[in-house]
């Protein structure tokens, strides 16, 4: 006979530690707030990670300062992972930053395992075809690499959501706006 295991939800704790990888892209900001929701839900921490990916850099001609440019990516980078701190500013979870250097899929897999981190969320731009097999993808890479659990979040389309704060979280439907129930029935077609 086997046995059932029934928790409460309530008291399940399913992510501690959630690790977001961003570039500081606009789009990348839906891929942000998903991680910050998820984090609020579960009452876990955030560990914000940009990675410089200096290879990329390598090929430059030697006339090139390096020094200069890997100040601006280092400034770039700080202004990505300062502004997953500011959104989670509106909300209760805790964010922790980091800024590395080396591969991206690598250094996120590597942070990941190494931080005790129990989910990856990141970005994808829903590349396929020619487009994927030509640029590669980061986002496969670290799924592919990963043993974290990793979500994907397509970050292409609308403007990217705010995460939700703990004044939102309570908000009635204003008029005008369909319900999550409204808009079920709507798409299912029934009521």
């Amino acid at each position: 006979m086997r046995r059932r295991l029934l928790v409460p939800c309530e008291q399940m704790t399913l992510y501690d530690r959630i690790l977001v990888p961003t570039d500081g892209s606009a789009e990348g900001e839906r891929a942000v707030a998903h991680a910050l929701d998820l984090a609020a839900v579960h009452g876990a921490a955030v560990h914000a990670i940009h990675v410089v990916d200096s290879a990329r850099y390598a090929g430059m001609p030697m006339e090139a300062s390096w020094e200069g440019v890997g100040e601006l990516l280092r400034g770039d980078a700080d202004e990505a992972v300062d502004a997953v701190e500011g959104l989670a500013a509106g909300t209760d979870v805790d964010v922790e930053t980091a800024v590395v250097e080396g591969s991206p899929s690598r250094e996120i897999v590597r942070y990941a395992e190494g931080n005790d981190c129990d989910l990856v969320v990141m970005g994808t731009h829903g590349r396929g075809g020619i487009d994927r097999l030509l640029l590669g993808s980061v986002a496969e890479k670290v799924v592919r690499g990963s043993a974290v659990p990793v979500l994907t979040v397509r970050i292409d389309g609308d403007d990217p959501p705010e995460p939700a704060t703990a004044e939102s979280a309570g908000e009635e439907t204003t008029p005008g706006e369909a319900s999550t129930d409204d808009a079920e029935s709507e798409a299912t077609g029934r009521t």
